[in-house]
């Protein structure tokens, strides 16, 4: 078995094996009352843990299917879309697949957005409602949502947040913040096994999306709605997946909400504190992509030097038992990713730099050689 603590993917994250274990219990009928059982206590931690009165919808679908839920099920009108990187950009793609008009705000990668920038593409249309990532997983950049939240209502729009890599380790407080939709996946910071998406939906939300035509069967909110009031799904859900998110829902309800936040701070840090600082072995200048201050507690993006290959990077990495990422979109061949999220630890942070830094080394190395 593979040694827990050596996954450091930016999605799907590294699975206790204690979790994975409950995958193997035997499958349960699920319109049964042991079902909905089951089901009120994951809705209690999942509301614990987004902090929220709403219902929170349980999708068997990747995180993708919610961003397409949050469309369909949007009132008809112009949508602005906030692009960071490559993930907020398929929130804009999503939009138009689903016959929407879209504007974009488009900044470089690595960059946030400036408020009175967003205030001012707010105000050049009527707007139904705003896209966004809160943490854009391909650049490592954190939006101010809260921020971004209150304009957006200013203007008689609603807010639809991209949580996927956020949820769950970074802070997010969907009714406090007047988040309209929430979505976010099983894999990444809850640190579950891919093939569960999670979503929350204001009331105003979800008055406004009543009598839409032509919003598609699976995800059609108001059953979302209609069916999670009975602690049911609308329909067969991924039983044992349910059996892995109850107990993880235990456990992040033990470490507390706050804690688990404040842990991905402290995993942040150190990394940027690795990537900013040369050690005395490794003779290669590295960048942080995301802007100073705006830089997410799951996810840290790392330019490499000129000529210095990503995929060269992640394999050195791999021939010594870990596994990082390469870069997403337009930066997969020139930045790496470590995804610093879910259940690891501050001290499993620390094994991973080391080894990527021995990585380095031996590829700086080797490239001085072939110079020569």
């Amino acid at each position: 078995m593979t040694k827990f603590g050596t996954f450091f993917l930016p999605g799907p994250t590294e699975v206790r094996p204690e979790i994975l274990a409950t995958l193997n219990r035997p499958l349960m009928e699920h319109r049964s009352s042991e079902f909905e059982a089951m089901f009120s206590r994951i809705q209690a931690g999942l509301s614990d843990a987004l902090l929220t009165a709403r219902p929170v919808y349980v999708c068997t679908s990747s995180a993708t299917g919610l961003m397409e839920m949050a469309i369909r099920n949007t009132p008809p009108g112009l949508i602005l879309s906030l692009v960071n990187g490559a993930f907020s950009e398929r929130f804009a793609v999503v939009a138009e697949s689903c016959a929407r008009t879209v504007r974009r705000l488009t900044v470089p990668d690595g960059a946030s957005f400036d408020i009175d920038a967003v205030e001012g593409a707010l105000a050049e249309g009527k707007f139904v409602a705003v896209t966004l990532a809160q943490s854009e997983t391909s650049t490592g950049v954190l939006t101010d949502v809260r921020a971004i939240a209150t304009l957006a209502h200013d203007a008689g729009a609603m807010i639809l947040v991209d949580s996927v890599s956020g949820a769950g380790g970074v802070e997010l407080c969907v009714d406090a913040w007047g988040l309209d939709f929430l979505f976010t996946g099983s894999q990444k910071a809850f640190a579950l096994p891919p093939g569960l998406a999670f979503a929350v939906a204001s009331g105003e939300f979800i008055e406004r999306s009543r009598g839409l035509p032509d919003r598609g069967y699976y995800f059609d909110i108001e059953r979302y709605d209609k069916m999670a009031a009975t602690n049911q799904t609308p329909t067969t859900p991924a039983t044992n997946l349910l059996y892995a998110l109850e107990a993880q829902m235990g456990d992040i309800a033990r470490e507390g909400i706050e804690r688990r936040w404040d842990r991905h701070l402290r995993m942040r840090d150190m990394t940027l504190e690795w990537a900013e600082t040369p050690s005395d072995t490794r003779d290669v200048d590295l960048r942080v992509v995301a802007d100073e201050f705006r830089r997410s507690p799951t996810v840290t993006t790392i330019a490499l030097p000129a000529g210095m290959k990503a995929a060269d990077v992640v394999a050195a990495v791999a021939a010594r038992g870990y596994t990082i990422g390469s870069g997403a979109g337009r930066l997969h061949d020139t930045t790496i990713r470590i995804g610093h999220m879910g259940d690891h630890t501050p001290d499993g942070v620390a094994a991973c730099l080391a080894v990527v830094d021995d990585a380095l080394t031996q590829l700086t190395r080797r490239r001085a050689v072939s110079i020569v």
